[in-house]
């Protein structure tokens, strides 16, 4: 990828985040970490011909913005023309980074990919992601036990609403980077072991999730990188109650509501699509064709490992 210089990347891929006491390496990270961000959100959509034919460029530029801001936009010329073509080939196009523990969800369709629609289903009724309604700030799976988290997904519009829908993406360790700016010991706060709980959630049928503990920063298992766990909500959500906490979870909110220069923000087309190392992101409320034109239907496999760094 042009202007990707190999040494900031090594700065990244080196950098001990969960050591907050030098400031020297912290500066040094910072300075690569700006550099390749700003390069790849300078960019425009990496363009394949279709899901299965993408060639060894596109796939490199695909991991190499990943490797720089944690996140890609890609564009597909030939789309697939049903959910199931689509699901069985987002699923394919995803297992060539390297993402081949796919996460097991209530409502997976084919190939384990789930299709985020308007829905009154029985295992989807009354969950955001299946209404129009909007998504505040979160990462997927945060909710889920410390041996499932969620580590990348793909997210491919198939069929755009007739208005609104857009996402906002931004990267965790953007997050983590004006964190440490503002407080390191708000970042030391959000490492900690019981920093958030998601309490248990029962459901009539016997089904359901355990209690979920953990921290908000955390080093993938693999590299060591930082991985993000979060959400916005206020309601059947813990976080630890000593002061710390509490003013990191408030500057992590305010922050959020604020923007950054850093913040992607994107009204994603037919045949466009995100591959990501699971940052944070939203989505606006939207509206489907009232005269039955089509609906919102957004492609998502998600993963329990990051995209591969080569």
């Amino acid at each position: 990828m042009a202007g990707f210089n190999s040494n900031e990347y090594r700065m990244l891929q080196s950098f001990q985040w969960q050591n907050l006491s030098s400031d020297q390496q912290f500066s040094l990270w910072k300075d690569a970490k700006i550099k390749t961000f700003a390069h790849v959100n300078a960019a425009a959509p990496i363009r394949i011909k279709s899901f299965n034919t993408a060639d060894f460029d596109s796939i490199k530029s695909i991991k190499d913005q990943c490797r720089g801001a944690n996140l890609s936009l890609f564009e597909i010329h030939d789309v697939p023309k049903s959910e199931n073509e689509a699901a069985k080939e987002l699923a394919g196009f995803a297992s060539r980074f390297g993402l081949t523990l796919p996460e097991t969800h209530r409502s997976e369709g084919e190939d384990g990919v789930v299709a985020l629609k308007t829905s009154s289903a029985s295992r989807q009724k009354g969950y955001i992601p299946y209404t129009p309604r909007a998504l505040n700030w979160h990462t997927d799976g945060y909710y889920n036990a410390e041996s499932a988290r969620v580590q990348a997904f793909a997210l491919y519009c198939h069929n755009p609403a007739v208005k609104g829908g857009d996402n906002q993406f931004i990267d965790g360790e953007i997050a983590y980077m004006r964190m440490r700016d503002e407080n390191p010991d708000y970042v030391r706060a959000f490492m900690h072991p019981q920093a958030l709980t998601i309490p248990a959630n029962e459901e009539n049928d016997g089904d359901g999730r355990p209690v979920s503990v953990g921290p908000v920063f955390y080093p993938d298992s693999v590299t060591g990188r930082l991985q993000m766990r979060y959400t916005a909500r206020t309601r059947s959500i813990e976080w630890r109650t000593d002061t710390q906490t509490q003013e990191a979870v408030a500057w992590m909110r305010e922050w959020l509501d604020r923007g950054d220069e850093f913040r992607v923000q994107l009204g994603l087309k037919a045949g466009q699509g995100v591959l990501n190392n699971n940052v944070l992101h939203n989505r606006t409320s939207f509206e489907d064709d009232p005269n039955g034109g089509g609906q919102r239907i957004m492609m998502r496999a998600r993963f329990h490992d990051r995209i591969s760094e080569e």
